[in-house]
């Protein structure tokens, strides 16, 4: 079953697409002959489950159409590959970009779905080199192949990891190179940013994302705007969301309705301040 599909006794996510591009985006769909501010990220910003993400609290609250891009573990390939989107998103009058991990991304040692990310395609001759012990045809999901790799060597894991971290700020500012306009980076997750070491559990999202490595794209960006829900919002947990009895493991798993809420008046101000005319 696909994504778009899961809403069906839950929540409806009118998919449509924008452009010529492949991808089924959440709608009700946004019309982009006129202003429009672009909505790019994850499961966050598609707002699994959410009736109301960031992105339309945020249409309401500024008058201006948001364009919600969101993909379901989308990595920075989603977008720089798609070259019929990032046309899209170059008519934007502004850009928000929820911080992707650095795991569901093509690199020396593994390649990645071009649309869904999360989804493991083949290790390359360097990463059988290195891990000459295991036997890549197990695996599907990237998550699943680093778990596995890491409970294998950590040593080699490490080496692996910061390959992982240095081609996500390479690929980060190729993508950045490809919107005309101002952008705003997001960070919208339960935690701070930390240290890779705090990462070992690899069950945090966005994964291996360090302060040094946002800060190497900080002169390449309008901004950044960190938001991590507050206790209360937490403490939500599902209440308000809209899902099917099979979805709920899933749904508890998500960022609540009311961290949603406060992701989007953390971005009110500066987003305000690009959409105003100098």
């Amino acid at each position: 079953m696909t994504f778009d599909q899961m809403g069906r006794g839950g929540l409806d996510y009118f998919p449509c697409r924008y452009g010529q591009s492949k991808t089924l985006f959440r709608g009700p769909k946004r019309r982009i002959d006129g202003p429009f501010t672009a909505f790019l990220g994850g499961a966050e910003t598609y707002g699994k489950f959410i009736a109301h993400p960031y992105p339309a609290i945020l249409e309401e609250r500024l008058g201006v159409a948001s364009v919600n891009l969101g993909w379901p573990n989308a990595g920075v390939d989603a977008f720089l590959c798609d070259p019929d989107l990032l046309q899209v998103v170059a008519r934007a009058r502004a850009v928000v970009l929820r911080i992707p991990g650095a795991q569901n991304m093509s690199n020396r040692f593994y390649s990645v779905h071009p649309r869904r990310n999360d989804r493991f395609l083949q290790a390359s001759s360097l990463l059988q080199t290195v891990f000459r012990d295991v036997d890549f045809t197990e695996f599907h999901f990237t998550r699943h192949l680093l778990t596995s790799l890491r409970d294998t060597s950590a040593e080699r894991f490490a080496m692996l990891r910061e390959e992982l971290q240095q081609a996500w700020v390479a690929r980060m500012g190729q993508l950045l190179t490809h919107i005309p306009v101002p952008v705003l980076l997001l960070w919208f997750a339960d935690h701070e940013p930390a240290a890779a070491e705090d990462d070992a559990a690899l069950d945090r999202d966005p994964l291996f994302i360090t302060p040094q490595m946002i800060d190497a794209l900080r002169d390449r960006v309008n901004g950044v705007i960190t938001c991590v829900p507050s206790a209360s919002a937490r403490a939500e947990g599902t209440a308000g969301m809209i899902f099917s009895a099979l979805e709920a493991p899933a749904a508890a798993e998500q960022l609540s309705s009311a961290a949603h809420g406060e992701v989007a008046e953390a971005l009110a101000g500066p987003l305000e301040d690009l959409l105003t005319p100098g």
